[in-house]
């Protein structure tokens, strides 16, 4: 069942990565990993709709979303931009394969952050983050989201990888050999969402390390 919210803030998180706040429906439930398709409630928007992440709790009185717009694409992203306080979303049914099931590494491009930021408050509201660590891959230290958020939360068990090179910071892919660096656990869970490519190449690099395809938790498409 679609629901009709009114936008009540809008802050720029990254110089292009929006955090939207807007009201949350009576009743209304998800559980942190999930997504809705939102849409705009203006003529010619109402069904251009984009899967977005809850990044809020399930217990917050309101909804967030941080989303990524693409200001030289016609679309949704770029309409999302100039959105103000007061315009209206549509919110679709929840959906999302991506939920917590034990503890693990989070391994995330970009965006794909998304999922885990409501996984990861939700642990730290019970104080249960124990040894997870997030792995974020971007291409600048500009594009990295929530840096100081994660950083308080997970310590050293925040890691970074940045296509350019910044002091401080690990460059290049993700390799066999960077996450065994990093210290991911091969036999715990293993949390990952990004780009499509950047996951496949991932998942060929924890093969590689003997993780089981089992024990690996992301987005069905």
């Amino acid at each position: 069942m679609a629901n009709t919210v009114r936008i009540t803030e809008i802050v720029h998180e990254t110089h292009d990565v929006l955090n939207i706040y807007v009201e949350k429906p009576a009743g209304f439930e998800f559980t942190p990993g999930q997504a809705t398709e939102v849409s705009i409630n203006k003529p010619g928007w109402e069904d251009a709709g984009r899967p977005f992440t809850f990044v809020c709790l399930p217990s917050d009185d309101y909804l967030e979303f941080m989303i990524k717009s693409y200001p030289d694409h016609d679309g949704v992203t770029k309409e999302l931009a100039s959105l103000q306080e007061g315009d209206e979303l549509i919110l679709a049914d929840v959906f999302g394969a991506i939920h917590y099931r034990g503890e693990g590494s989070f391994i995330a491009g970009g965006a794909g952050v998304t999922p885990f930021i409501s996984i990861i408050r939700e642990l730290a509201s019970r104080d249960a983050l124990g040894d997870n660590k997030l792995i974020f891959a971007n291409r600048s230290r500009d594009d990295i989201i929530l840096q100081d958020e994660f950083r308080t939360l997970l310590g050293e068990r925040f890691i970074n990888i940045l296509e350019q090179q910044a002091e401080g910071h690990a460059n290049g892919r993700i390799t066999a050999e960077f996450l065994e660096d990093c210290g991911i656990d091969v036999n715990g869970y293993i949390y990952l969402c990004g780009p499509r490519p950047m996951m496949n190449a991932v998942k060929e690099q924890l093969y590689n390390l003997g993780v089981d395809g089992r024990n690996i938790v992301q987005e069905k498409f």
